[in-house]
């Protein structure tokens, strides 16, 4: 018996190191939500790798993709940067968002007024087409 416990117990804790070894994958389609002024809203990221690179685009219902600058992978957190114009402003938007397999949570940073201001953000990445 105790032998059977040992091994379950050497087998639960391979898999478990295995789960935390395995890199974060970014490249994908995600969507998500986020609330601001207690609207929820919505944007789709696309992340691509580019040689060695990673880059992407960030779009929301009333703007078209926009290009993300500084985009960085390190220890499954995706960190970013999106121009967000809105009524002739321009808004640049800091993100940083770690990665779980097929979710992505985080926060997304605006300065307004020399003030720094931080809002949640979760997504899921969309399943492929097969």
């Amino acid at each position: 018996m105790k032998t059977i416990l040992s091994a379950a117990l050497v087998l639960g804790l391979c898999g478990l190191a295995g789960a935390q070894g395995e890199k974060a994958d970014p490249v994908g389609t995600w969507k998500c939500e986020y609330e601001i002024g207690g609207q929820k809203r919505m944007s789709t990221l696309t992340i691509k790798k580019d040689g060695d690179k990673l880059a992407g685009t960030m779009s929301w219902p009333d703007q078209k993709e926009t290009k993300l600058k500084d985009v960085k992978l390190k220890e499954g957190d995706l960190t970013f940067s999106a121009v967000r114009v809105f009524m002739d402003n321009k808004i640049p938007v800091e993100y940083k968002l770690t990665i779980t397999g097929d979710k992505l949570k985080g926060k997304g940073a605006v300065e307004t007024g020399g003030e720094k201001r931080e809002f949640d953000i979760e997504g899921k990445r969309e399943k492929k087409d097969k």
